[in-house]
């Protein structure tokens, strides 16, 4: 946004050559050439912009403003805060701001727009900026909008599928998730009720099972006939297409809008669900007062009932697995028989599974790290027990000593690529060659995607930098090619460039930049995405793969890293001929590299015994090993068990101590507050946070202290303590 603004007064100060103060605007062939010059640079962009003079007039605006002026009257010649009466309030500080000469801008700005099916909500980011002239005296200001609408759409749409997957991960009956789906629905678009039906046969008669009603909305539970509502309703759901009325008083007869008054209800979203040619369900929102339903509220709706009777049917297969493996073990036929009944069941329960279509993933992720972790420690088990044993061999016991150390290096990695790929850790950015590291991983890929598929990577002649977690990069650029691999059904070609110095473009709404960028692009000769599917193929979970081949978590992660890096991530895709992916990351200057070098080595500070440690864990084992670490490291410690505790030991001026090794997430204050406090009474006290995991860190990142995570070794201690006690 900076560089919008920036980008905005840059145009503003091209007329500042000509005294606009006493000179009218008349007929564009009498403007001078520099105006002409400005708006013609100024419009022709694609984003809608005008330009307010004087003392607040509207004297220009492109074609791209129109649709935001909506059914207002002519603009021109009108005063700015008539044409924004109703948004008056909020624009005004920010118009003020450009007359007294500071460009400036609001976002994610809620407006009513007419689109071609009448009157949507959408969201915009208003910039002005001042217009000068020959003086420096500020004679107008230039209005651009960039519309946001797609951007605060989708976040709202991933937060409600999100909520609803976290109320339903361990759901194990429907009733369960129909009313954890009906209420996160209902509360976010503000609904009186929110109900989810089961369809009888006859495509007439259902039975609302789930219904979520607003604190003064009737409950609408119970068993309906389809027709009692009206033809247009029968028509429409029994077609598959979604039954819309805004109001039912003027849009229905009085008889069927009698039926809906009945149960309270005035406006209807009902979205019919359609599975294997016949009418399945229904999932419906009502309002008790007119609404006029969006396009948003629409889609959302519909992507609701898909994954809520993907989840119910889910529920409903385990439940006929469970009580087929309860009648298999009540069996006592013969084994032909048992064969039979058996071979019919596991018929049945197979056809009831292939109904489910959502949250595998989850199944799928916890057993592969379950797995994962159960193996880890089963060396660490192992190796206790052999240590155990009397009369052991040195060696013996430096190998058991050495495999459980790895094993817990092991897994403490596969901790952080857990947190990292849930995007709930901070990355740990590195500066390297975005070339040679893309080359290295070129030279890997052929290992992973196989032998019949040929990786040709393209480097720029120069070295371009960036700064971002290495593994993260690494990860996502895998990802991408497995993707890519799948495409290609293991055959084709994978190009993997490299350029530098590249402006970011706008994606998906996100607004782009003039900085300078690195792009990394992996281009394949796969299939490509059909248009159904490409504007999910982000969302967690969501995969076109078969169950069991993939857990759609892939594209979110790249996804996740180059937005928590600064940049983003595009795709560009025909079907039947390939698919482009490419990377986005800021670029940084060669000079910030130390050679080759990209991580500092700090060795331990003699008469570490002469310094006095403050350590603060609550968790009692984990104290005394870290109180243990660092006696054996030399140094003189005290512990507190909290971070009151800790405040008072180390007074009001924080002299009492050298230095303070503390945990972050402890009860009362955490470890974040502490050490702030601590910077606050003595500015250069050595403070070294450590953690397994905090949602504040994840959040908001070190803070500028130094961090260790858990679990950490010795020698990890004192090489962060070395560093930290080298600043004081």
């Amino acid at each position: 946004m900076k560089d919008w603004l920036q980008g905005c007064g840059d145009m503003a100060e091209r007329v500042r050559c000509h005294d606009w103060a006493n000179t009218p605007l008349g007929p564009l062939e009498q403007w001078p050439d520099v105006l002409k010059t400005t708006v013609a640079l100024s419009f022709a962009s694609h984003f809608p912009q005008a330009i307010v003079w004087g003392p607040g007039l509207i004297t220009l605006y492109n074609d791209a403003f129109v649709p935001i002026l909506g059914n207002k009257p002519e603009a021109l010649g009108q005063p700015f805060n008539a044409i924004w009466r109703e948004a008056w309030d909020h624009i005004r500080p920010i118009a003020d701001a450009a007359f007294e000469g500071r460009a400036t801008y609001i976002e994610d700005f809620p407006l009513v727009v007419e689109r071609g099916s009448g009157p949507e909500q959408a969201y915009f980011t208003f910039c002005y900026s001042p217009i000068r002239d020959s003086q420096g005296q500020v004679v107008g200001m230039l209005d651009t909008v960039t519309e946001t609408t797609n951007a605060v759409f989708m976040a709202r749409r991933l937060a409600v599928l999100d909520a609803i997957s976290s109320g339903i991960a361990s759901a194990t009956d429907p009733a369960t998730i129909m009313a954890v789906t009906t209420q996160v629905l209902a509360t976010h678009l503000q609904l009186s009720n929110c109900a989810y039906a089961d369809m009888e046969p006859d495509e007439d008669g259902f039975t609302i099972r789930g219904n979520w009603a607003a604190q003064g909305s009737p409950s609408i539970l119970g068993h309906y006939s389809l027709s009692d509502f009206g033809q247009l309703a029968v028509t429409r759901l029994q077609a598959g297409e979604p039954l819309i009325i805004h109001n039912n008083l003027q849009e229905l007869s009085p008889e069927e809008a009698a039926t809906f008054q009945a149960l309270g209800v005035t406006a209807t979203i009902c979205m019919p669900l359609i599975k294997s040619g016949r009418l399945t369900a229904l999932m419906a929102m009502h309002d008790r007062a007119p609404r006029r339903w969006s396009s948003y509220d629409l889609a959302l709706l519909g992507e609701v009932t898909e994954r809520s009777w993907a989840h119910i049917e889910r529920v409903r297969a385990d439940a006929i697995v469970r009580e087929g493996l309860s009648a298999l073990a009540d069996l006592n036929a013969t084994l032909e028989q048992r064969v039979v009944e058996r071979t019919t069941l596991l018929t049945q329960t197979e056809a009831a599974l292939r109904q489910s279509q959502k949250l595998e993933a989850i199944g799928q992720l916890t057993g592969g790290v379950a797995h994962d972790f159960n193996n880890l420690l089963t060396i660490i088990r192992s190796s206790v027990d052999f240590l155990r044993t009397p009369n052991l061999s040195e060696e013996r016991r430096q190998r058991y000593i050495n495999a459980v150390a790895d094993t817990v290096e092991r897994a403490s990695k596969l901790t952080s690529q857990l947190l990292a790929f849930a995007r709930r850790q901070p990355l740990n950015p590195q500066i390297f060659d975005a070339g040679q590291r893309v080359k290295n991983i070129g030279d890997m890929l052929e290992t992973v995607t196989g032998t019949r598929i040929h990786v040709n990577v393209q480097l720029p002649e120069r070295c371009y930098y960036i700064c971002a977690d290495s593994c993260q990069f690494e990860t996502a650029l895998i990802n991408i090619a497995l993707n890519a691999r799948d495409a290609m059904d293991g055959q084709g070609t994978l190009v993997l460039r490299v350029d530098g110095d590249q402006a970011l473009p706008c994606i998906r709404g996100h607004g782009g930049s003039q900085k300078a960028f690195v792009s990394i692009s992996l281009a394949d000769t796969g299939t490509g995405i059909p248009s159904e599917t490409f504007e999910r193929i982000f969302e967690p979970f969501f995969t076109t793969k078969k169950v069991g081949k993939g857990t759609g978590l892939g594209l979110s992660q790249v996804f996740g890293f180059a937005k928590q890096s600064g940049g983003n991530v595009d795709v560009a895709s025909n079907v039947g001929q390939g698919t482009v992916f490419t990377l986005y990351l800021p670029q940084v200057e060669t000079a910030a590299v130390p050679g080759d070098l990209t991580q500092e080595i700090f060795e331990p500070l003699p008469n570490t015994a002469r310094r006095r440690i403050l350590i603060v864990e609550d968790n009692l084992e984990v104290g005394r090993f870290a109180n243990q670490i660092l006696q054996d490291l030399g140094y003189q410690t005290v512990w507190a068990t909290h971070a009151e505790e800790a405040l008072e030991m180390v007074g009001p001026d924080a002299m009492a101590f050298d230095g303070v090794f503390s945990d972050v997430v402890m009860p009362g204050i955490g470890g974040v507050a502490l050490a702030r406090e601590l910077r606050r009474r003595r500015p250069g006290l050595p403070v070294i946070l450590t953690s397994g995991y905090s949602e504040e860190l994840a959040r908001s990142g070190y803070d500028g202290f130094e961090f260790l995570a858990k679990p950490y070794s010795a020698d990890q201690v004192s090489r962060v303590l070395a560093k930290a006690m080298g600043k004081d």
